[in-house]
C-alpha cells in the first residue's frame, strides 16, 4: 500500500468516529508529499521521516504535534498488518517551555491602537483601520483571532450590539454582546468600509483584506508584528515569545477578572459568565486565560484582606 492511500484510508477511519480530524489529516497530507508521491509504506526511511520531524527551525512543541500525528498512523498500520515497526525515531525531545501569555498594559494597548493610524505606509494587504478593528474585538470581545476573521457582515448585528459567533474551536455557535464603545467602533468601521472592494452581502466577510477577500491569519498575524514595533511594545521579562495577537484575549479575561475583584464582586458566581463568554466548555479552559499578574494579585490581595478582617471583626 502506498503511503498516500493509507493516509486516506487512516483519516476516514478517524472522522468515522467522529472526531474533527481536520488539522491531523492536513499534517499527515504534508508528510505524504515530503515522503513523495507513490511510495509504499513499507519504503519509509526512519532518517527521511526524523527529518520530517525536525525540520529547519528550532524545536517547537509543532515537533510533538507531528510525532502524534504520525504516531498514531503507523500505529495504525502496523495493527493492520502494513508494516513490521514504525520508523518513527525512540528518543523524543524534551518539550519546550510552554508560552507565557503577554498581558498587555492598558498603556500599551492605547500604544497599539493609537500606532495604527501611522501604520499604512509599513502594510499592504491589511487597511490601518482594518487592524485597529481587528486588535478592538479580540480585547474588546475576547474573540480567538479566527473567530474575528471568521465572521460575515450577517453575523454582525450592530443594532442589537450582537455578534454570533458560529463553528467555534468546540464546534458550537455563541451570542456575544458588545458594549457601547466596542459598538460603536465597530459602527464607525463598517460605514468606512470601501464599497469598490468589499461586498454588502451578508455572507462577506466583515474584516476584509484591500482586495475585499477574507484575511487570514499569517497576514493579519504579520501585520500586527510590524504594528507591535512601531508602537514600541515588547516583553522585557526575558520570555522567549514577543506579545501576539492572541494575547490580547488573555489580557481581556485577565482585566476582567481584575475589575471584579477591585469592586469587590463574587468572583466565583461570576466566573462561569465569563467562561461562557468566551466560549469554553469548562471552567479548567477558561483558567488558563487567568494568567496571574502583579495587578491581579494585588487585586486579590486585597479582596482576601477583606474577608480576613470581616472574620476578625465577626469574631
Amino acid at each position: 500500500m502506498t503511503l498516500d492511500m493509507l493516509i486516506a484510508q487512516y483519516s476516514a477511519f478517524r472522522k468515522s468516529l467522529g472526531e474533527d480530524f481536520r488539522s491531523q489529516a492536513r499534517l499527515l497530507r504534508a508528510f505524504g508529499r515530503e515522503m513523495g508521491s507513490g511510495i509504499e509504506v513499507t519504503e519509509m526511511a526512519p532518517d527521511r521521516v526524523k527529518a520530517f520531524l525536525d525540520g529547519v527551525k528550532p524545536l517547537t512543541s509543532y515537533w510533538h504535534r507531528k510525532h502524534s500525528a504520525l504516531r498514531g498512523l503507523f500505529d495504525y498500520a502496523r495493527k493492520h498488518g502494513l508494516i513490521i515497526s514504525s520508523p518513527l525515531p525512540t528518543q523524543i525531545p524534551k518539550r519546550p517551555q510552554a508560552h507565557t501569555p503577554n498581558i498587555y498594559t492598558r498603556d500599551e494597548l492605547c500604544r497599539l491602537l493609537k500606532a495604527t493610524a501611522t501604520f499604512r505606509k509599513y502594510i499592504r494587504q491589511v487597511e490601518p483601520d482594518t487592524l485597529r478593528t481587528l486588535v478592538l474585538l479580540l480585547y474588546g470581545a475576547g474573540l480567538r483571532v479566527s473567530e474575528a476573521l471568521a465572521l460575515d457582515l450577517g453575523d454582525v448585528d450592530l443594532a442589537a450590539a450582537m455578534l454570533t459567533i458560529h463553528d467555534t474551536k468546540f464546534h458550537k455557535t455563541r451570542l456575544v454582546p458588545l458594549g457601547a464603545d466596542l459598538n460603536r467602533a465597530l459602527t464607525n468601521y463598517a460605514k468606512s468600509r470601501a464599497p469598490a472592494v468589499q461586498s454588502k452581502a451578508s455572507d462577506s466577510p466583515f474584516l476584509a483584506g484591500k482586495n475585499g477577500t477574507r484575511l487570514i491569519y499569517s497576514t493579519v498575524s504579520k501585520a500586527f508584528r510590524k504594528l507591535r514595533v512601531v508602537a514600541g511594545v515588547a516583553r522585557a521579562d526575558g520570555a522567549r515569545y514577543q506579545p501576539r495577537l492572541h494575547d490580547l484575549r488573555h489580557s481581556f479575561a485577565v482585566h476582567r477578572l481584575t475589575a471584579w475583584y477591585s469592586i469587590g464582586a463574587d468572583v466565583q458566581k461570576l466566573l462561569p459568565k465569563l467562561s461562557t463568554y468566551l466560549g469554553h466548555i469548562s471552567l479548567s479552559a477558561t483558567q488558563i486565560y487567568l494568567t496571574m499578574t502583579p495587578e491581579l494579585l494585588q487585586a486579590a490581595a486585597g479582596r482576601f484582606a477583606q474577608y480576613a478582617f470581616q472574620e476578625v471583626n465577626d469574631d
